[in-house]
């Protein structure tokens, strides 16, 4: 057999996870930031007709646009600052899951009534 054809087994490069975490932690601002902005858009009157960017929608539209924007931003500024560095996922990933708790808990009407203010 010929070893120029049969190298040996591969060897496992360790890649660092910075670019993931980014993704993951934006995720979870991204959700936070929808549930904050549902909330907000209900309570203030004002706000809700500055979010009305598409009428048929109301400012759902807005809202959702900017919860994409904030995700985006959060994605960039984070990916950027930890782009080739190695990070502790589970702090990452527990903040994540915790975030987007909080965005699908401030989108769900009954919790979402108990904090407008009246």
């Amino acid at each position: 057999m010929n070893m120029a054809m049969n190298p040996g087994p591969a060897r496992a490069v360790e890649l660092p996870n910075g670019a993931g975490a980014a993704a993951l932690l934006a995720a979870g601002i991204g959700c936070a930031a929808l549930g904050a902005l549902t909330v907000l858009a209900d309570a203030f009157g004002g706000l809700k007709g500055l979010l009305n960017i598409y009428n048929p929608a109301g400012p759902l539209s807005g809202v959702t646009t900017l919860a994409i924007v904030i995700w985006l931003a959060a994605w960039f500024v984070l990916a950027r600052k930890w782009d080739g560095r190695d990070l502790a996922l589970a702090w990452i990933g527990i903040a994540s899951f915790a975030l987007l708790a909080i965005g699908f808990a401030l989108t769900f009407p009954p919790a979402a009534a108990l904090l407008q203010v009246k």
